[in-house]
């Protein structure tokens, strides 16, 4: 990380408590680390860190993997996964999600003209190709990245809309069960 990103990044931290950057860091994890990277991230001391970050294992935030003398923590990955999905029907209707998938479709489907292939892994094989300048190196490796993003965000996309129907009704129920606490709380009765 460059000085100047570092001195933004800290200008945005600094109204949050040694904690609140703590789990913000763990929360952004992607990849298992130390106590020790996560402290530099966090700019917080190791102790705090290491009291926040085996309270969030603890509470099954994170998993910890044991490194010879080292403990890495990293994300729960299903609930990065169920929180994605959640994102995605909280923020889009079903008909933008169906709209969402039938770009993606045709986005892959205009690689695979192109190129001549059915999948990202065949336009992978074909960056050995010795007649490819560099440019078109270059493209296709960006188009191979964009490809694996359309695959995963296609693959998110599906299971949310297969859970849709799920997640309104306990939406719906969340929203009953408040009403009713509304009408029966103490405060109302006079």
């Amino acid at each position: 990380m460059s000085g100047s990103s570092r001195n933004r990044e800290r200008s945005w931290t600094e109204s949050m408590s040694a904690r609140e950057r703590i789990q913000a860091v763990a929360a952004a994890l992607r990849e298992p680390r130390s106590i020790e990277w996560i402290s530099d991230q966090a700019d917080t001391d190791w102790k705090t860190t290491d009291d926040e970050i085996r309270g969030l294992a603890r509470q099954g935030h994170l998993g910890r993997i044991e490194t010879g003398e080292t403990t890495r923590f990293h994300p729960d990955y299903t609930q990065l996964l169920f929180a994605e999905i959640r994102t995605l029907i909280a923020e889009n209707t079903r008909e933008e999600l169906r709209t969402e998938l039938v770009e993606i479709a045709e986005e892959i489907e205009e690689w695979q003209a192109t190129y001549d292939v059915e999948t990202w892994n065949e336009l992978e094989q074909s960056l050995t190709d010795a007649d490819l300048a560099s440019e078109e190196l270059r493209e296709r490796r960006d188009i191979i990245a964009c490809w694996q993003e359309n695959e995963e965000d296609r693959r998110l996309i599906k299971h949310a809309l297969e859970l849709y129907t799920d997640v309104e009704a306990a939406r719906s129920q969340e929203t009953g069960v408040a009403e009713r606490a509304k009408r029966y709380s103490p405060s109302r009765r006079v």
